[in-house]
């Protein structure tokens, strides 16, 4: 198969996610030109060794654009940069709300994708030290990428998820599904909930040391463990919980859950979060697409 993807632009290189897939990039033999606007990102970039480039320069040319930007000027950086690319050429982003919400700018003769790294999974076998501190993945542990690319043939998302493995290495699963699908996934699955309970979590041991007065390493240490055996009885069965503790699960849902709690995952709710996170009115849609109409 021929590579369509033979000039690769990343804009956003010297930001928190641009020098990750950077990294990364740099190692393989894809033709990359990093590209970024702030002066910190451009010394990070050339700390790193790597060579800038002027996006008026290599964006006409450009097979794959991969905006590493923030979510709210995807609009605006997409608006300023799409006009200049080549027929047949692929946007990526790597977060999913600005394509759900209709937000990047529209050709048809462009095709869209997105894909968002799933993380080091908490079940993880990790054999070495450099595997034990990648919690973020793409750098040693091995993780699995959502991606959305809903236009295009089979090749080109052959080609395209090659570039993902890359930019997200080490990858074992690349899971294709829609860009409504991955927004459900990311806020809601993940951010809506697992995030907030994990700062739920944190709040409530800070809340029991202040309370009871118990040693902080005492109480983490109780936490930690029983977050590792909840999540392995919960997902994995590795044992059932106890009736006591049964008791204790139905009364913490009681006393904390809402009754009406799985309303997030109505699309309303999903539009009100993405339009909340990306500082809008509301999401600019009928139905999302990831080559949208303006």
């Amino acid at each position: 198969m021929t590579q369509p993807y033979r000039s690769i632009v990343l804009v956003g290189a010297g930001g928190k996610m641009g020098m990750r897939i950077s990294a990364n990039l740099a190692r393989s033999d894809f033709n990359v030109h990093y590209c970024e606007n702030a002066t910190e990102g451009q010394q990070r970039v050339r700390d790193a060794g790597r060579e800038l480039s002027s996006i008026d320069d290599v964006i006409a040319g450009c097979d794959l654009l991969i905006l590493a930007v923030p979510d709210i000027v995807l609009g605006k950086v997409s608006e300023a940069l799409m006009p200049q690319m080549k027929a047949g050429a692929t946007l990526l982003t790597l977060d999913p709300a600005a394509a759900y919400a209709n937000l990047l700018y529209s050709r048809e003769d462009i095709h869209y994708a997105v894909a968002h790294p799933c993380h080091p999974s908490v079940f993880l076998e990790r054999y070495t030290e450099e595997e034990h501190a990648d919690a973020f993945g793409g750098v040693a542990a091995t993780q699995s990428v959502a991606a959305a690319f809903e236009s295009g043939s089979d090749a080109q998302r052959a080609a395209l998820e090659a570039v993902i493995r890359v930019m997200y290495a080490p990858v074992d699963d690349v899971h294709w599904i829609t860009v409504t699908q991955l927004a459900y996934l990311e806020p809601t699955l993940v951010e809506t909930v697992t995030c907030m309970l994990g700062t739920f979590m944190k709040e409530a041991l800070d809340e029991t040391v202040a309370r009871t007065g118990v040693p902080q390493k005492a109480a983490e240490a109780m936490l930690y463990g029983h977050i590792q055996i909840a999540l392995a009885v919960a997902f994995r069965s590795t044992n059932p919980f106890s009736d006591a503790c049964m008791i204790a699960i139905d009364y913490g849902r009681e006393s904390i859950l809402r009754e009406d709690w799985k309303k997030i995952f109505e699309q309303s709710e999903l539009d009100k979060v993405i339009a909340r996170m990306l500082k809008i009115d509301h999401v600019h849609r009928d139905e999302p697409t990831l080559a949208p109409t303006r």
